[in-house]
């Protein structure tokens, strides 16, 4: 499948992930394992955000770059949990009344829901905190200069540098008319930058020089991109059901978004220009490569 493509690429990148996903569930469950002591109510709700739902394609993105690098299964899975911790942590507090006000994630009811506001809190906190104590441990890399640079990547990717500074300019789209340039921006930090992460992450642990990650680099943006888009259009046209939350929250909200701005048919066919841009950026490499040209093809294809 040297191209990717069709009905055999979302094949393929779904089975892959259901795989992940259960090294991701078994490596929470490990970590998670409720005390018995006072905190048992704060591990519960870690365990009902971390455990069971999610595409889990961030931690897939950091196996499929590995495979270009001939990484071990466990050093990439344990990178993998790393920027896993931090997404379900992003959604725990993007989903909060002083943010997106969501009641429904992954199927289920959001942890402030199911819990408490101050419990989804600490819970969020805590798996943040737990992404740079998995990077940090000498089982994730036995070079200390690779870890730090692991540390800091990951650190530069959430913070107000990358998904914490694309979450406060989102809140800001509520009380502003975004152009396509502005929202271009928003979401390579918002959604992009984790992504940008989860592919570099492999060329670091392979100690690859950052001159030589330039084409990785343009996969991971217009990938990034691509998927927005592709978020974007599921909202106006996707299946709640399917989805595990509400949709059409941004028009209520009255954000700009790529199909605002764009209409459905130009931002439908920008996310596969998207997609084919990235795939060309991984020319010059061979099967290795497969899974990461059928995670582009998918992030358009998917349905939820």
């Amino acid at each position: 499948m040297a191209g990717g493509g069709g009905a055999s690429a979302t094949d393929m990148v779904r089975l892959r992930a259901a795989g992940v996903a259960v090294q991701i569930d078994a490596a929470f469950d490990r970590l998670l394992t409720i005390p018995d002591d006072a905190r048992d109510r704060l591990y519960e709700a870690m365990r009902h955000a971390a455990i069971g739902g999610g595409k889990r394609l961030r931690p897939l993105l950091v196996r499929a770059t590995g495979d270009l690098f001939n990484l071990s299964d466990e050093s990439v899975m344990r990178v993998g949990l790393a920027v896993e911790c931090i997404h379900v942590y992003s959604l725990i507090h993007d989903d909060l009344p002083a943010m997106d006000d969501d009641d429904m994630r992954r199927g289920k009811p959001t942890v402030h829901k199911a819990y408490d506001e101050a419990t989804a809190i600490l819970a969020g906190d805590c798996l943040h905190d737990l992404a740079f104590e998995i990077l940090a441990d000498e089982a994730c890399h036995p070079d200390p200069f690779v870890r730090i640079e692991l540390v800091k990547a990951l650190a530069l990717s959430s913070g107000p540098a990358g998904m914490a500074g694309g979450q406060m300019m989102d809140l800001e789209a509520e009380n502003s008319r975004f152009d396509l340039p502005t929202v271009t921006r928003l979401q390579n930090l918002k959604t992009g930058a984790l992504i940008a992460f989860c592919v570099d992450a492999a060329a670091i642990m392979a100690r690859i020089p950052d001159d030589r990650r330039t084409r990785l680099h343009g996969y991971a943006r217009d990938i990034g991109l691509a998927f927005q888009i592709a978020d974007d259009l599921l909202d106006v046209e996707g299946d709640a059901v399917l989805a595990g939350k509400a949709l059409g929250k941004d028009a209520a909200a009255g954000k700009e978004t790529f199909v605002s701005l764009l209409g459905v048919e130009r931002a439908r066919e920008q996310g596969r220009l998207l997609v084919e841009q990235a795939k060309a950026h991984l020319h010059g490499y061979g099967p290795e490569a497969d899974l990461l040209r059928a995670i582009a093809d998918y992030i358009v294809e998917r349905d939820r």
